[in-house]
């Protein structure tokens, strides 16, 4: 729903229906309050089908309303974010897959994108050159199958497969583990511009609580973004990751969800690691081929 009207209007914004700054403030306001994706998630599924205004008290939102204004106007200006809720028509239904699922993501770019048939390309930040070159090769035939790569926009793995779609006339989603107004990392500050500009950028992070949070506290945001990033994703294709690596929060959630995840076949070669067999003994899918993905995939649709 996008953003268009005037920040200084609280009285009016608090008689219409559905009203984005409206429901922005008190969204913000419950992470005040309930300050973590768990409590979050919790506090929606014990009151389903209610938008966040309608779980916080008036009295406390009027004078938010003024606080948000002046926090959030000059962003608005500048960049024009917009947000969907559950319960609305825009809303993606397979986030609800997730154990603890978002009730509103913020987002910048071409929200249709989120319909696309779409998978997750995740892996190590500190990838070889042999990753690199596996996630081009990869990502250039998922883009030649009219398939949307999603990724998390980090350095190493998701940078490579967000610039090789893009370079190869793909589309690419970037799921955020920071609100929309961050860059991190820094230096792929100009690839997060073009993306909330050409293709979709998403975040589930509140802005003001984030400012309000310690660095240890909101590192807590990323492995939540890998859940929603495999929610949104058809499969979820993990490169190549280290014992500890927190991919492997995306792929634990992906088989919870009832994802594909596929691994590339070097994984099983490393003699480092031991996650590739624990998680194919799970469900995982072993590649050798690109062709072990497509006909894994097509297996899925034709059931």
């Amino acid at each position: 729903m996008p953003y268009s009207m005037p920040l200084n209007e609280p009285e009016e914004i608090l008689d219409n229906a559905i009203v984005p700054l409206k429901e922005m403030a008190a969204y913000e306001l419950l992470w005040k309050k309930h300050r973590s994706v768990k409590k979050m998630a919790n506090l929606f599924q014990k009151n389903p089908n209610q938008r966040p205004s309608d779980l916080v008290n008036e009295t406390e939102l009027y004078p938010f309303f003024d606080f948000m204004n002046l926090y959030l106007e000059n962003f608005f200006r500048d960049t024009n974010p917009n947000f969907i809720i559950n319960s609305t028509f825009d809303y993606p239904e397979k986030l609800r897959d997730a154990k603890d699922p978002v009730e509103l993501l913020y987002y910048q770019g071409n929200l249709e994108l989120i319909r696309n048939r779409s998978i997750a390309i995740v892996g190590s930040r500190n990838p070889s050159e042999d990753g690199l070159r596996r996630t081009k090769k990869l990502v250039e035939m998922l883009v030649n199958d009219d398939f949307t790569t999603i990724s998390g926009l980090a350095k190493g793995i998701d940078t490579h497969a967000h610039k090789t779609a893009i370079q190869n006339g793909g589309k690419t989603i970037a799921v955020l583990g920071t609100p929309l107004n961050k860059y991190y990392p820094r230096e792929n500050k100009y690839l997060q511009q073009e993306i909330a500009k050409n293709h979709l950028l998403i975040s589930q992070v509140p802005f003001w609580h984030y400012t309000e949070e310690s660095y240890f506290n909101n590192r807590l945001f990323f492995p939540e973004r890998n859940k929603t990033m495999s929610a949104l994703s058809e499969a979820t294709v993990i490169v190549e990751a280290s014992e500890t690596s927190g991919t492997l929060i995306q792929a634990r959630a992906a088989l919870y969800q009832k994802r594909k995840l596929f691994i590339l076949d070097n994984n099983f070669k490393n003699p480092k690691i031991s996650w590739p067999y624990r998680l194919k003994n799970k469900g995982a899918i072993r590649v050798r081929a690109y062709e072990d993905i497509t006909r894994a995939l097509r297996k899925v649709n034709e059931t």
